[in-house]
């Protein structure tokens, strides 16, 4: 049986698989960002869900030119640019909190999202141009399997150093501040809020440094003689059914995802202060929650590591996508924490499918596929385009007996049913 790792390229898959973990812990320490802002700058959901559109929004406007800029350079020119932006990002919360104001904290993730949009359209085909073909699908699940442990940590520190040791005055108390007790709540939360950031874009620095020391040839893209004229690429990309419908279900992929750990903390703080919590106590349970989704999420990946040797990867997909909308339909109509234990359940059905649309996408592409994780990355929009949808659905109130949360979960269950869709397809067209 083919080894998922040859030998010979394991170092360059372990440094690759570290920017996996990195880039978890960004979009995991940022997803509960969005409450955070929106109880610091006092501000309805939908405007603190701009977090999410100037997050994701740096993955669509930088996946396009990073692969252009890894097709022309190398591999490694492409991880070192990535973890250069996502630094310079995580930095620029030093000078956002000094200005007091909302927008420069949304320049500093799009700059930092740009990083992180380097990093995947550079890390992901190239673990799976490391050994055999045949293991690629499962290579790319076992290095993302890695991303899920970055994102416990993110979601932990976002609870622990962020969440915990914000002022605990609720929303309605926050709303009673005059001017200048406000800027003084709001300084004291900004300089909780940027610390985090800081300390990772020092980790970040020392990082590149391993990366411009530790990987050399192996990490060259070795398309000096492939097709390099863009038009022709594209042209092929779009007459291949896998890619070009892939590239749809990851959009709603990413969307779903982030819907689901975004929008965990409004739907338990509601399940939780119905129970008699404070905001506060309610907001921190809502997150361990979360983080309890995070490792469902990072065990089941690597279980289906292991499923993918024996269920083909279209019809695992098909399955997974099955059970998480029923699970989100518990999400809609069930009240209380029985909806909460939905919620994190959906994890364990998600884990599989961004490294699954990935890889059988990119399948049979040869050298497009450096410009088509492009499109696979530049998908990732949906994360961007989907959550603010969710958070108007939120804003707008709910329908008869079903709160607002509950309802707005709607948007979800249409992105299992695309991804259904996709394994369906798939699995269909591989019959011969």
């Amino acid at each position: 049986m083919n080894k998922i790792v040859e030998k010979k390229y394991l170092l360059a898959f372990i440094l690759v698989t570290c920017c996996f973990a990195l880039w978890g812990f960004a979009n995991d320490i940022t997803n509960p960002m969005v409450k955070a802002f929106s109880k610091i700058f006092r501000m309805s959901v939908t405007d603190g869900a701009l977090v999410q559109l100037a997050f994701y929004g740096g993955y669509f406007c930088m996946a396009l030119p990073a692969a252009l800029f890894v097709k022309k350079h190398s591999f490694k020119a492409g991880l070192l640019m990535g973890l250069g932006l996502y630094a310079l990002g995580a930095l620029m919360f030093i000078p956002a909190k000094a200005t007091g104001s909302y927008y420069p904290f949304l320049i500093a993730y799009f700059v930092l999202t740009c990083g992180l949009s380097f990093l995947e359209t550079t890390a992901n085909p190239f673990i799976l141009s490391l050994g055999d073909k045949a293991t690629a699908t499962r290579r790319l699940n076992l290095a993302q399997a890695f991303n899920p442990i970055g994102s416990l940590a993110g979601m932990f520190v976002a609870m622990q150093f962020i969440q915990a040791k914000l002022n605990p005055m609720s929303t309605e108390e926050r709303a009673l501040l005059d001017p200048q007790q406000f800027e003084a709540v709001k300084s004291a939360e900004l300089a909780v809020l940027c610390k985090p950031y800081v300390i990772i874009g020092l980790v970040l620095v020392a990082f590149f440094v391993v990366i411009l020391f530790s990987v050399k040839n192996a990490a060259k893209t070795q398309d000096e003689s492939a097709d390099s004229h863009f038009g022709p690429t594209v042209r092929r990309l779009w007459q291949n059914k896998p890619y070009r419908y892939g590239v749809v279900a990851q959009f709603f992929y990413v969307g779903v995802q982030i819907m689901c750990w975004t929008f965990i903390i409004q739907y338990g703080t509601r399940v939780f202060m119905n129970e008699g919590m404070t905001e506060q106590a309610a907001e921190v349970l809502s997150q361990r929650y979360n983080i309890v989704a995070m490792a469902i999420f990072c065990v089941s990946r690597f279980i289906c590591t292991f499923l993918l040797k024996y269920i083909h990867p279209s019809k695992l997909l098909t399955y997974f996508g099955i059970a998480g909308a029923i699970l989100v339909l518990g999400v809609i109509f069930l009240d209380g924490r029985a909806g909460m234990y939905c919620l994190v359940a959906i994890s364990a059905c998600m884990s599989l499918m961004f490294p699954t649309i990935y890889g059988i996408a990119l399948t049979d592409t040869g050298e497009d596929a450096k410009l088509g994780a492009a499109g696979l990355i530049m998908a990732i929009l949906g994360g961007s385009v989907l959550p603010p949808l969710q958070a108007r659905i939120i804003d707008g109130g709910g329908l008869g007996s079903i709160p607002a949360v509950n309802l707005s979960f709607v948007l979800p269950l249409v992105c299992f049913v695309v991804i259904v869709i996709y394994g369906r397809f798939i699995t269909t067209s591989d019959k011969p």
